[in-house]
């Protein structure tokens, strides 16, 4: 029998965003608890190390085809942009009225605690014609990357800083073809990873008091904190080498089959967003302070809360509650555009041919 071929979600990477979003949320739940565990904070440095990083892969992987073609401009401004205008206005006004806090300005210039990623993601996108044109995209990424983190001119505006110093991973993940993460999901990959990720505690724990957590950030040039020019540099290639080291054991850890949790992987975006306002809450209420919180225990109890409340902001409830601020229609602010319009036409005359070639077959005689 004929039947109509659809395109599945690749599980891997459902999972692997479910997975990097946890750490993110599981990271921010531990900031306010770090400064009185070495073990802890060592962890953070590890976590810090490569979360993003894999998450921007991912992002730049999917973002490979994107074009100035009208209906994915669209998307990236329903998806992107107006998502961040609204959780820039809502984080301020959340401290405003959680940490009564009536002077906290909102500046759609100035991206407060999440957001910035938003706007590199509106950017990065906007630039991926010019990467899939220049013929070394990776070199040259990198090379902006560490002219960026010897500017300290370049200012707080959009956070450009972290737009330009976490470039290059968003186009390693142009770059990437399907056999590259392949590679790394080998069950060899997978062995070697558990004496690296065992090496990375040993050293993470090591550059607590050697090594300020600002680097892990790339939001800063390497003069606005205290180091000489030259450290940026050798700190973006250092860091990049270690990022790729971990992601690459992470993915490898990453099930490539169903599971329970493969469909949040739709939602990380609804994760990451809104788990910000419940760490902001916890920091503003004093929800950490309590002293057996910062216990081993405690420390436990907070990552599984973190881990089990992001979880919870990824499923379907949640994404249906808050896609009129996630991924709007806002078909009224759009011309309609003759070309996608054919195109759906086209789409919908190719599925009713389809269909009757089905039914005609279904009702052919057998022999």
């Amino acid at each position: 029998m004929f039947q109509a071929q659809v395109k599945q979600r690749d599980a891997f990477f459902d999972n692997a965003k479910y997975l990097a979003i946890v750490l993110v949320a599981v990271a921010h739940a531990w900031e306010p608890l770090k400064g009185d565990s070495r073990i802890l904070e060592g962890a953070y440095h590890v976590v810090y190390a490569f979360h993003m990083p894999a998450f921007i892969i991912i992002s730049g992987y999917f973002s490979r085809s994107f074009d100035m073609r009208p209906d994915r401009l669209k998307r990236l401004v329903t998806g992107v942009a107006v998502p961040y205008i609204i959780f820039e206005t809502a984080y301020p006004l959340f401290k405003r009225v959680v940490a009564d806090d009536p002077g906290q300005d909102i500046s759609l210039l100035d991206p407060w605690y999440l957001t910035w990623f938003l706007v590199a993601l509106f950017v990065w996108r906007l630039t991926t014609p010019l990467w899939n044109l220049v013929r070394w995209p990776l070199p040259l990424a990198l090379g902006i990357a560490m002219l960026a983190s010897v500017s300290p001119s370049i200012g707080e505006d959009l956070d450009l800083q972290r737009v330009l110093q976490f470039l290059p991973y968003f186009v390693l993940g142009l770059c990437m073809k399907p056999e590259h993460f392949q590679m790394v999901r080998r069950r060899s990959v997978r062995l070697l990873a558990v004496p690296v990720f065992t090496a990375a505690l040993a050293v993470g724990w090591w550059t607590v008091p050697r090594m300020g957590t600002g680097w892990f950030f790339h939001r800063d040039a390497a003069q606005q904190m205290g180091a000489p020019w030259w450290a940026g540099p050798v700190m973006v290639l250092a860091m990049f080498g270690c990022s790729l080291l971990l992601t690459a054991c992470f993915f490898a850890w990453v099930p490539g089959r169903q599971m329970w949790f493969t469909a949040l992987g739709a939602g990380t975006l609804y994760g990451y967003l809104l788990h910000g306002f419940l760490v902001k809450a916890g920091d503003y209420r004093g929800w950490f302070e309590p002293d057996w919180l910062h216990r081993p225990l405690g420390q436990i109890l907070v990552s599984a809360l973190a881990a089990a409340a992001v979880t919870l902001l990824c499923t379907k409830p949640v994404q249906r509650a808050f896609r009129f601020a996630m991924e709007p229609k806002m078909a009224w602010a759009f011309r309609q555009d003759a070309a996608q319009g054919a195109r759906e036409r086209e789409k919908a005359a190719e599925k009713a041919a389809a269909e009757a070639t089905e039914k005609s077959l279904e009702k052919a005689p057998l022999g």
